[in-house]
């Protein structure tokens, strides 16, 4: 970071150096200008004391055709003899407004002045006209004044009064002026320098740092603080380089074993105080160099930069694992975490960061159902029915034999207390394993094209749900989790409005919500695709905001009905400063972008009514109700307060 700033600080020093320059380039010239015109002015202001003092005077009661008297050129003489003497006027003559010259300082008065030039013409239009005079050397020596003759007789000019003043006197004043304004002028300059150079070592230092704080941000998990995905790949494909058979390494995948209980039984704030306490047991548990990531969920990874051999990799991760299974107390409740942890050595078993992932990914899964929870990946072992093909075919299969369910979570109108919507959440009971959560699932259908196929299913049965209970007299809105990759077929929204079709269900009664990390790049495609639902009155709505990275220009662009502040700034909300600070935000953020805000995560009554305070519309957690079928959630679903009202899906 130092680098990079003191780089960018010579930039901008450099840059600020330019228009200081130019600008006392600018000041300079102007100075040397002034200097100039200061001195006319000054070679002007003597000529009319001379021509007050003692020229217009001496001239009193003179004709206009200036045929002066003895009397008068004596007078004259007198008058201006001194100033000669001395060398204070160079040169001074008594023109007729003919031209003719009527008396010089050097005693002659013949010859005639050219009246034919612009100065002579404007100094007979009563304007005093100072010119400067070059020498044989083409610099200045005098400067030459034509200034009208008053005399006090007639009050009206009776001729013209030429004189040339020496330059040299005028000029050092001028040029010592100058100095002082000179010098003036740089220490501004510089003080001006000096301010602009302390302005960029500021900014290029916050710059540094902000830009430090968005690539740790986008290179670690927040909840942890360690590593994610896309910088512990970076740092496995660095490590994969520079391996060879003298000098081996090990990447290993960690999954948690039941930790899904733990976040079902006792709410997400346990489940992400739980993570936080692993990522640091396993942080320790491993050795300076190793480097200890989470890639997502419940998943950690750690890259073994070098290890001797097998022997070394497994005690070290059976080290791990014993931390991991260490009493751990939340809630003031004692529980213990198992994890599995799949091992794949480099070079000898992958030769890219993908193989070894997809390896250490089988050999986890290999712990999990085998009776050793720490295993080595062997080329003879594998990828059988532990790999995401096995669970994509049977994902395949639970679609079709009807193992999926919908539970629904109930949207609660904070400021009636009623519900106004569900949220259909979709189950899986698989035959062998049991009750299958979302997340063990969804993301395998997500990388493959078996998420159309699941979304579809999920849209189905939830419009057909939501038929159901219309029929009963609910009139509760039904949002449906879409993926990514749905938004970019051809055919979603005709799918989606075909759905609405077949069940009969009003196309306001839906909401899609699009998770926030989910969002695609390509603007103009999710564009497209939400202006076409929101058209055909189909609300569309961004999860979890807040927690990803949704452009702001973006979200003033797409047309989004609705916001989800993400659980992890509600919870505790009304303890946590920062969390309060955000959540207000968000709020009128959202309401300023015309959205409905409804706040996910909320677990106590103190939340909730620190949520209605705020203005938030909606409220969804644990506090009111945990998912569970519909029909539950219409025989216990919270009720609007006295008074409030029926509240439709229009108005929420």
């Amino acid at each position: 970071m130092g680098r990079r700033a003191g780089r960018l600080f010579a930039l901008y020093t450099l840059a600020s150096l330019v228009p200081v320059l130019v600008l006392g380039g600018v000041l300079v010239h102007g100075y040397e200008g002034d200097g100039e015109r200061h001195a006319l002015e000054q070679g002007r202001a003597q000529a009319e004391v001379i021509e007050q003092m003692a020229v217009g005077p001496a001239l009193k009661g003179a004709d206009p055709a200036l045929d002066l008297s003895e009397v008068q050129r004596t007078a004259l003489w007198s008058a201006t003899d001194l100033a000669v003497f001395h060398g204070s006027v160079a040169r001074l003559r008594v023109i007729g407004f003919d031209g003719r010259i009527a008396f010089s300082d050097d005693g002659t008065a013949t010859g005639r002045y050219d009246t034919t030039s612009p100065a002579f013409t404007r100094a007979l239009e009563g304007s005093p006209v100072a010119e400067l005079v070059a020498g044989t050397d083409g610099n200045p020596t005098t400067i030459g004044v034509l200034q009208p003759i008053v005399t006090e007789a007639t009050g009206q000019a009776v001729g013209i009064l030429e004189v040339q003043l020496p330059y040299q006197d005028i000029a050092a004043t001028v040029a010592e002026n100058e100095r002082a304004a000179f010098v003036r002028l740089g220490l501004g300059l510089l003080a001006l320098y000096l301010v602009l150079a302390a302005i960029s070592w500021w900014t290029t230092r916050a710059l540094a740092r902000r830009a430090a704080d968005h690539e740790h941000l986008a290179m670690h998990d927040s909840l942890t603080g360690l590593p994610n995905r896309a910088k512990f790949q970076r740092l496995a494909a660095h490590a994969l380089d520079a391996s060879s058979p003298t000098r081996k390494g090990g990447l290993v995948l960690i999954d948690l074993n039941r930790f899904k209980e733990v976040n079902d039984t006792m709410g997400h704030h346990a489940g992400d105080e739980l993570l936080q306490i692993i990522g640091r047991r396993l942080a320790g548990a491993f050795r300076s160099d190793d480097v200890v990531a989470r890639l997502g969920g419940d998943e950690f990874a750690v890259l073994l930069r070098t290890v001797r051999d097998e022997d070394q990799a497994m005690t070290l991760l059976e080290r791990a694992r014993e931390r991991v299974r260490a009493d751990i107390v939340l809630d003031g409740v004692t529980v213990q975490i198992d994890a599995s942890l799949g091992l794949c050595l480099f070079p000898d078993d992958a030769v890219t960061v993908e193989e070894l992932l997809q390896h250490a990914d089988a050999a986890m899964y290999e712990g999990k159902r085998g009776p050793s929870n720490v295993v080595r990946y062997q080329s003879t072992t594998a990828r059988p029915d532990s790999s995401s093909l096995i669970l994509q075919r049977e994902i395949a299969q639970a679609i079709a034999e009807d193992q999926l369910f919908l539970e629904y979570q109930p949207k609660i109108e904070l400021g009636t207390g009623g519900v106004v919507g569900v949220e259909a959440l979709v189950r899986w009971q698989h035959p062998v394993r049991g009750r299958v959560g979302p997340d063990a699932f969804v993301p395998v259908a997500e990388r493959s094209q078996q998420i159309d196929q699941l979304t579809r299913w999920v849209v189905d049965a939830a419009l057909r749900d939501c038929a159901s209970w219309r029929a009963l007299g609910a009139d509760w809105t039904v949002a449906v989790n879409v993926s990514a990759r749905n938004l970019g077929s051809p055919s979603f929204v005709e799918q989606v409005l075909g759905a609405l079709a077949a069940h009969d269900v009003p196309p306001d009664q839906l909401v899609l919500e699009i998770t926030e990390t989910a969002v695609p790049f390509d603007s103009a495609v999710l564009r497209s695709v939400v202006v076409a639902l929101e058209e055909a009155r189909v609300r569309v709505s961004l999860d979890d905001f807040g927690a990803g990275v949704t452009n702001l220009a973006q979200l003033r662009t797409v047309p989004f009905s609705e916001l989800k502040i993400d659980r992890q700034f509600v919870d505790r909300l009304d303890q946590v400063p920062a969390n309060a600070a955000i959540v207000s935000s968000l709020i009128e953020m959202g309401h300023r972008v015309g959205c409905t805000v409804v706040a996910e995560g909320v677990e106590t009554a103190e939340v909730a009514a620190w949520l209605a305070d705020r203005g938030c519309d909606l409220g969804q957690g644990y506090h009111w109700m945990r998912p569970r079928p519909w029909r539950d959630v219409l025989d216990d679903a919270p009720r609007p307060a006295a008074g409030a009202g029926l509240v439709t899906s229009e108005s929420s």
